[in-house]
């Protein structure tokens, strides 16, 4: 929710959703029906969770049935993969907020979330050592 001043503390001139002395009008708890977890499911969202659209998302009327902030989600997301840390910063919402929207997408099927691989399943050090070693050997 980028909220455009005149630079002096002022909002600019037509901006019905910013005052001056309250800051935003829209508060985050409206922008998630003041809801604190994401979707039924419950599911948590990693900061470095990457989100992709899906390849088959449901079509453009229900996509219209969103809220502007879902909107700007999808639309951040169409562009590149994302994680939901860099989907916060780019649209400019607290991070709470992005993983119920978030939620709402991956339930209605117009997003994907890729989880990062947790520690104990990466590969060990010593083989990721030996495997160089035998590079740098060729």
């Amino acid at each position: 929710m980028n909220v455009d001043s005149t630079g002096d503390g002022q909002p600019a001139p037509g901006s019905q959703w910013y005052d001056a002395d309250a800051g935003p009008l829209v508060r985050p708890y409206a922008m998630t029906g003041g809801r604190t977890k994401p979707g039924p499911s419950n599911v948590r969202f990693d900061l470095i969770a990457l989100v992709v659209v899906d390849d088959d998302p449901p079509g453009r009327a229900e996509e219209s049935l969103l809220g502007p902030e879902h909107r700007a989600l999808l639309t951040l997301c169409r562009a590149e993969t994302q994680s939901v840390a860099e989907l916060a910063a780019d649209a400019d919402l607290p991070i709470g907020v992005v993983r119920v929207l978030l939620g709402d997408l991956l339930e209605a099927g117009f997003v994907r979330v890729s989880r990062p691989v947790p520690p104990a399943q990466l590969p060990d050090e010593r083989i990721l050592r030996e495997v160089i070693d035998g590079l740098r050997a060729l």
